[in-house]
C-alpha cells in the first residue's frame, strides 16, 4: 500500500514537474515573441514617422513657403542648460557667456518701425529718351478756341532689337607711274591691315555672337528659340548654324577662363560647390547626370566652373585644388576630406547647408529643432548687426570671438548631450550628426572676419546654371559641356564685378584675335571683368 501511494505521488511529481518545465518554455516563448513585436512595432513606428516627415517636405516643397528664415527671437526665451548648469561648473561659464552673448545680440538688432518707402518706380522713366507723339482732337476752330494746357501719359515701349550688314570697306592704292620706285617697305599697292573677326573668315560679328551667348546663357533662351527670334528680324539661319559659331567662339575665349581659374585659385579664400549638369551618352542614348564644379574667390569676386567627364570624385578634387592654399569653404561632401591633413588649407563649414537640416527635422521634432535653430539664428543677427555697422574684418572676428564662440561652445554641449536620445536615422538624429561632424571645420570661420559664415555666395552663383538646365535641357556632349563651363565662368564673373556683360563680350571678343596670336598673360588679366571699370566703354575695332 505504502509502495503504491509512493509510485503515485512520484508520478504526480514528475507531471508537475513537466508541466512546469511546458509552462517555463511557453513563457519563454511569449516573452520571446513579444520581444520580436515590440521590436516590428518600433522599427514600423520609425518607419512611419520617416514617411510622414518625407509627406511633410513633399508637402511643403509644393505648397508651403521655402524661405528657411524664422520669426525673430523672444528675448525672455529660457535657456536649455540651466539644468546642464546645476549638474556640471564647468558649463557654468559657457552658459553665461551664451546668455550674454545671445541678450547683446537681440538687444542690439531689435529692428525698429520704418516709415514706408516713397514710390520709385517713376524714376524708371527717367534715364530713357523721350519721343513724344502728340495726338490733336479730330477738329478744332482755331478762331474760337485756345490751347490752356495739357494732359500727359507716360508709358514705356519697346523696340525689338535690329540686324544689319557692317560693310567694311577697304581703299586700294596703286601707283600712278609705273616707273615710280615705291620706298622701302612699302610695295605698288597699298591697303589698310584687315581687321580680324572674332571667327576666323566668319560671318558673324562681335555684337551677334555677344547677343547669342547672352541670350542662351544670361537669359536662358536656347538656340532653337534664338532662331525663332532672329526670323521675326529678318535672318533665317539654322540651329546648326548657330551651333557651328558657338564651338570656335568658346574655344576662342577659352585662355581668359584658364587665366581666371589661376586668379582664382591664387586668391586664399575660396568657396567650392557642385551641381548637375544633364549631358548626352551617345553609348547609352540618353542625358547621363553630370556634374559641374563651382569655385569662387571670396575676396575677388569672381567665379568659375570646372567640368571634368563630369566627374565628381576626389581625384578631381585634387586635380583641380592640390595646390591651393589658404581657406577652402565647402558643404559636407565627403571628396574636401583629401584636406584633412593638408596644413595649407583651412577647412570651414556652411552653417546654411547645417540649418538646413534641422529645418527639415521641424515636423518630426520640433522642439529640438526650433531650439538649434533659434541658437543659429544668433549667430546670423551678429552676422547682420556687423553688415549694418560695416565694420572692418579685424573687428568682426573680436565680435565672433566675444559673442558666437559661447553660442558654438553651447551648442557643441547640447548635441553632444542631446544625440544619444533620438533615434540617429531621424530627421533630427541626421540633423545633428551632419553638424557635429563638420563643428570643428564650422568653428574657423570665428577667427577670421573675412570669412563668412556660410557658402551662399557660391550657391547664387550656381542659381543661373540651374535656370540654363531648365532651359535647353541638357549638353550634346562632354565638349559641350566644358564650352559651357568656360562662357558661364566669364559670364558670371561679370555679375560678381558688376559689369555689363554685353560691353565686355563685345570689346573682348573684338581683342581677343590680336592677344590669341600674342599669348600676353599680362594683356589677358586686364581683360578680366573685375579689372575693368564699371563705366568703361568697349572698344569697337
Amino acid at each position: 500500500m505504502d509502495a503504491t501511494i509512493a509510485l503515485l505521488i512520484k508520478s504526480q511529481a514528475e507531471q508537475i514537474r513537466l508541466l512546469t518545465e511546458t509552462n517555463t518554455r511557453l513563457g519563454e516563448q511569449l516573452i520571446s515573441l513579444q520581444q520580436k513585436m515590440d521590436q516590428q512595432l518600433a522599427s514600423l513606428q520609425q518607419r512611419i514617422d520617416q514617411q510622414l516627415a518625407q509627406i511633410a517636405w513633399l508637402t511643403r516643397q509644393y505648397f508651403g513657403r521655402k524661405s528657411e528664415k524664422m520669426a525673430h527671437l523672444d528675448p525672455n526665451q529660457l535657456s536649455i542648460f540651466e539644468s546642464l548648469a546645476e549638474q556640471q561648473q564647468c558649463l557654468e561659464a559657457i552658459e553665461a557667456a551664451c546668455e550674454k552673448a545671445e541678450t547683446h545680440i537681440i538687444e542690439s538688432t531689435q529692428k525698429t518701425a520704418t516709415a514706408k518707402a516713397d514710390r520709385t518706380n517713376r524714376q524708371l522713366l527717367d534715364k530713357l529718351p523721350v519721343v513724344q507723339v502728340i495726338v490733336e482732337p479730330g477738329s478744332v476752330d482755331p478762331e474760337h478756341y485756345k490751347l490752356i494746357g495739357s494732359e500727359i501719359t507716360r508709358t514705356i515701349e519697346f523696340e525689338p532689337g535690329k540686324l544689319y550688314v557692317k560693310e567694311t570697306v577697304y581703299p586700294k592704292y596703286g601707283l600712278k607711274d609705273n616707273t615710280y620706285v615705291p620706298a622701302e617697305g612699302q610695295s605698288g599697292v597699298i591697303m589698310a591691315q584687315r581687321i580680324l573677326t572674332p571667327i576666323y573668315k566668319g560671318l558673324p560679328g562681335a555684337s551677334l555672337l555677344a547677343e547669342i551667348l547672352l541670350q542662351k546663357y544670361e537669359y536662358h533662351v536656347p538656340f532653337y528659340r534664338q532662331v525663332r527670334q532672329f526670323k521675326h528680324l529678318g535672318l533665317d539661319i539654322a540651329e546648326t548654324t548657330l551651333n557651328g559659331w558657338f564651338k570656335p567662339v568658346s574655344e576662342l575665349l577659352k585662355p581668359l577662363y584658364e587665366v581666371l581659374k589661376t586668379e582664382v585659385i591664387d586668391s586664399g579664400y575660396i568657396q567650392v560647390d557642385e551641381t548637375t549638369l544633364p549631358v548626352i551618352d551617345k553609348e547609352k542614348r540618353k542625358a547621363a547626370k553630370e556634374y559641374l564644379w563651382t569655385v569662387r574667390s571670396v575676396m575677388k569676386n569672381m567665379v568659375f566652373f570646372h567640368y571634368d567627364y563630369g566627374s565628381r570624385s576626389m581625384k578631381t578634387v585634387t586635380t583641380l585644388l592640390g595646390n591651393y592654399c589658404g581657406h577652402l569653404q565647402s558643404d559636407g561632401y565627403k571628396a574636401y576630406d583629401v584636406f584633412n591633413d593638408n596644413d595649407h588649407v583651412v577647412q570651414v563649414a556652411c552653417m546654411a547647408h547645417i540649418r538646413r537640416k534641422f529645418e527639415a527635422a521641424l515636423k518630426e521634432n520640433q522642439v529640438l529643432a526650433e531650439f538649434a535653430l533659434s541658437q543659429i539664428q544668433l549667430l546670423y543677427r551678429l552676422e547682420r548687426k556687423a553688415d549694418q555697422e560695416n565694420i572692418s574684418s579685424e573687428e568682426r572676428a573680436v565680435m565672433r570671438q566675444q559673442f558666437a564662440r559661447p553660442i558654438i561652445e553651447s551648442l557643441e554641449v547640447w548635441m553632444e548631450k542631446t544625440y544619444p536620445t533620438v533615434l540617429p536615422k531621424s530627421d533630427i538624429g541626421k540633423a545633428i550628426g551632419y553638424a557635429y561632424g563638420l563643428w570643428n571645420r564650422m568653428k574657423n570661420y570665428l577667427n577670421d572676419g573675412c570669412v563668412k559664415i556660410d557658402n551662399n555666395l557660391i550657391e547664387n552663383a550656381i542659381r543661373p546654371i540651374a535656370l540654363s538646365r531648365k532651359n535647353f535641357l541638357f549638353a550634346g556632349n562632354h565638349q559641350a559641356a566644358e564650352n559651357t563651363a568656360v562662357i558661364c565662368s566669364l559670364l558670371t564673373t561679370c555679375k560678381e564685378a558688376g559689369v555689363n556683360p554685353r560691353e565686355w563680350l563685345i570689346d573682348v571678343l573684338n581683342k581677343m584675335p590680336y592677344l590669341q596670336q600674342s599669348g600676353s598673360e599680362t594683356a589677358l588679366k586686364e581683360l578680366l571683368p573685375n579689372n575693368r571699370s564699371l563705366n568703361q566703354s568697349p572698344t569697337i575695332l
